[in-house]
């Protein structure tokens, strides 16, 4: 097996991170990272051919109907469990258009704003660890 690409968007207002919660149907919740039931940033695989901010953009409207107008490059993690490998990009958006909507209502339950330093303890892992990185200034470790 080959590693997979994938993007995180974090997207902060007023000290706050828009965090959605996936479904915890392990199918529903549409993760290879065993994701289910916990709370992550918008975010998802690249596609062949796609640049990493394109994706980023694109799994940010598909899944919360915000329009990204600037993004930074934030963080990169290695996201490996006993059945998946996934390079994590993370980005950061400075400035965007819209409200957030639950899109996928299958696969992301709902759409929720947590202050960064009270979140919620089930957190999807390569979230975590993109705000953990984020926090510390750092971009890969």
């Amino acid at each position: 097996m080959k590693p997979g690409v994938g993007v995180g968007v974090m997207i902060l207002k007023n000290n706050k991170i828009l965090l959605g919660l996936r479904n915890p149907d392990k199918v529903k919740a549409s993760s290879e990272l065993q994701g289910q039931g916990t709370w992550t940033m918008p975010g998802g695989k690249v596609e062949f051919m796609e640049k990493l901010v394109d994706a980023a953009k694109r799994e940010l409207e598909e899944e919360t109907s915000l329009i990204a107008k600037d993004l930074e490059l934030l963080c990169i993690s290695d996201d490996m469990t006993e059945t998946a490998h996934y390079v994590t990009v993370g980005f950061i958006v400075k400035e965007y258009e819209g409200e957030p909507k639950a899109m996928e209502p299958e696969t992301i339950l709902e759409w929720k704003w947590f202050d960064i330093d009270n979140l919620p303890e089930n957190l999807y892992e390569p979230s975590r660890k993109c705000i953990k990185k984020y926090k510390e200034g750092i971009i890969y470790e």
